[in-house]
């Protein structure tokens, strides 16, 4: 990962980057650009050098806006203009995203920030630097970025290094959800990702990690990861990460759907929707990255994590669309659709959590239906939730760590859509709205939690078909971002 080094004196500028603001013009309410003044002076004449260019490139100053001055002969040999637009976080992830791609080819670059940066600002152009670069690839082929290492030119840089820390942190852990998302499930079975988690958590203090295997959970009753995992050679698992710190005040259960792929088993999907599976798991990966890095980062709150793993697959021992689930803890589901499995493998992780970790927050994060994407697009993601303190809290989360979140009602209208004739419920009526649907039976497994409980269905965001900002191509990791700023607010 791209080495970031707070410093006061400059000791290397091949390439200097100075950051440019937009600005109101005149009365007609236009926007101009600025030089921003820095806090560290930059070489002699630069500084009326970049005034001048302002102008002269026409620039506006919009975030991740980038124009590149030759100057050979000179220190420094390149000057870049940066657009940070009206300054806040977000636009200093934006403009931190588009330097990291624009400046792929030098290996290092210093940029001096602004005279009264705050840790909101550096944690955002930090960010927007360490996720842009991200790529997945299983060859050796190809071109790599060559840039190494950022300095960021401080007046203090000491005030800064925990901002800067937690930013690395997150990055890191949001490189491994995209890591586990991204891997084929060829590699990737219920296994295998209990492994990754193994090996990630090895060396975390006051971290704990039990996984359960086939005969467990049999021997416990999670007849909805049994179920789902029944058509697969590679058994089910379910993972259970616990960060319970000697400060903790307050009891966080995250849950996230672990379906490593899903072929939509005996209900089984077309190709084109097949062929992305492997991301069905990006809840898990999601949840268990924020639990680790809560952990680096040392955050006052316990966390205890729950990742339903299974292969949903198609075989003679698959579940039949008609069968009965027994779930954790006794209730039943007609299962209609085994293409509709992640909630049935959340439900027994959601029953478990009510029952036996009682914690004070519950809250799941699932790739869980298509029409997430055709109520709000590509995106953001779904929350459900009958708290709306607790809706208020992760959604300022979401918008202060640029992932986006919009909050959708549970109709009660729907509800009796869930009734079964031989079961308790219905896991999946072709009536009313998918997501909501899906959201409205989840809720049924949360017991005294219904008013504590909080539901993201996030596969529209999971997955980019292309960059845009600091998001890249491929698994985006959603969610790791948000859940680690909501976590550290959790009193």
């Amino acid at each position: 990962m791209l080495a970031i080094r707070l410093i006061a004196e400059p000791d290397r500028l091949d390439v200097l980057v100075l950051p440019v603001r937009t600005a109101d013009a005149a009365a007609g309410g236009d926007t101009s650009a600025e030089p921003v003044s820095t806090a560290v002076a930059p070489p002699d004449g630069t500084a009326d050098e970049a005034a001048a260019l302002v102008p002269a490139a026409r620039l506006s100053g919009r975030a991740g806006e980038i124009h590149t001055q030759l100057r050979p002969g000179r220190t420094p040999g390149r000057l870049l203009l940066l657009g940070i637009g009206d300054g806040d976080e977000a636009a200093w992830r934006t403009a931190g995203a588009a330097l990291a791609r624009s400046a792929a080819d030098e290996i290092h670059i210093t940029i001096a920030l602004p005279e009264g940066v705050t840790p909101a600002a550096v944690r955002g152009l930090t960010e927007g630097l360490l996720l842009a670069p991200y790529r997945f690839r299983m060859t050796e082929a190809g071109t790599t970025p060559a840039l190494s290492s950022v300095d960021l030119l401080l007046a203090d840089p000491g005030a800064f290094e925990a901002i800067v820390t937690t930013a690395q942190t997150t990055a890191a852990m949001t490189h491994l959800a995209r890591d586990l998302t991204n891997t084929p499930s060829s590699l990737k079975n219920p296994q295998w990702f209990a492994e990754q988690v193994a090996s990630a958590a090895a060396d975390l203090p006051d971290l704990r990690l039990r996984v359960r295997g086939p005969d467990e959970l049999a021997a416990e009753g999670f007849g909805g990861i049994l179920a789902v995992g029944g058509g697969s050679a590679s058994g089910p698992r379910l993972v259970e990460l616990d960060w319970h710190p000697a400060d903790a005040r307050t009891h966080v259960v995250l849950i996230g759907k672990g379906i490593t792929f899903d072929t939509g088993g005996i209900s089984i999907k077309p190709v084109p929707a097949m062929k992305l599976m492997r991301k069905d798991m990006a809840g898990a990966a999601a949840v268990v990255a924020a639990t680790l890095g809560a952990a680096m980062l040392r955050l006052p709150v316990r966390v205890t994590t729950l990742a339903p793993l299974a292969e949903n697959m198609v075989s003679g021992s698959a579940f039949r669309p008609g069968d009965v689930v027994r779930h954790y803890g006794g209730t039943t589901s007609e299962t209609t659709n085994s293409d509709a499995e992640g909630r049935l493998v959340l439900a027994d992780a959601l029953a478990y959590a009510v029952q036996q970790l009682k914690p004070d927050l519950l809250l799941d994060l699932a790739t869980l239906t298509g029409a997430n994407a055709v109520a709000l697009g590509k995106r953001t993601a779904a929350l459900y939730s009958e708290n709306d303190q607790l809706a208020a809290d992760v959604r300022a989360a979401a918008e202060a760590a640029g992932e986006s979140v919009w909050r959708m009602p549970l109709h009660g209208d729907y509800v009796e859509y869930l009734g079964s004739e031989i079961a308790d419920l219905y896991s999946a009526p072709a009536q009313g709205a998918g997501s909501v649907l899906a959201a409205l039976y989840l809720r049924e497994f949360t017991g005294d939690l219904r008013d504590r409980w909080l539901h993201l269905d996030m596969s529209a965001p999971s997955w980019a078909d292309g960059d845009h900002a600091e998001v890249s191509r491929g698994a985006t990791g959603w969610g790791v971002r948000w859940l680690l700023r909501w976590l550290a607010s959790v009193d």
